[in-house]
């Protein structure tokens, strides 16, 4: 997908959140001059911005090196972290306080980090760490510390996170109602 195609997508997803809209187009045009050398040479000023701006003032950490597909929308964004490698796939929505990176191993060394699907809502002050894969259309609690991989279409809540129900099992029950 182009640049403008990513940015275009990101104002519409964050509507009414000028937090967000202000901090993914920010966060799309450095991920742009991330690719070549030449141009983070010629906009070093501007990485320099974004990293005390966005990072610093605004407590939004999202790396310039980060991978994020398209529609992302993330709420009251204080305090979000997210590691340089972690990928996050299309249509993920993280609220405050969310943290997602990689873990120290019994060696000393660390793990690699985790990778989202598409369709994830990740609660509240939520932690996601370690080399883990969340699947798609998958909805993480506030407050829930996931540490082992999560199946596609599911609910997990609770430190550590265990998976509360199926989404396709929970609609078709509420159907019945």
């Amino acid at each position: 997908m182009s640049f403008f195609g990513y940015i275009f997508q990101d104002w519409k997803a964050n509507r009414g959140n000028v937090k967000g809209r202000l901090v993914m187009l920010m966060f799309r045009l450095v991920n742009a001059i991330n690719r070549y050398n030449f141009t983070k040479i010629i906009f070093f000023p501007y990485l320099m911005f974004y990293r005390f701006f966005v990072e610093w003032h605004l407590g939004v950490e999202l790396p310039r090196k980060l991978t994020i597909g398209r529609n992302f929308i993330f709420y009251h964004g204080q305090g979000l972290v997210v590691n340089n490698k972690a990928v996050i796939g299309d249509n993920c929505i993280l609220r405050n306080g969310v943290s997602i990176g990689n873990k120290k191993l019994a060696d000393g060394s660390y793990s690699r980090c985790p990778r989202l699907g598409d369709n994830v809502d990740v609660g509240a002050n939520a932690c996601i760490i370690g080399d883990i894969t969340i699947g798609n259309n998958v909805s993480i609690g506030a407050g829930a510390v996931v540490v082992k991989s999560l199946p596609d279409n599911c609910i997990a809540v609770g430190n550590p996170a265990r998976i509360l129900e199926n989404k396709k099992v929970a609609q078709a029950l509420t159907d019945d109602i």
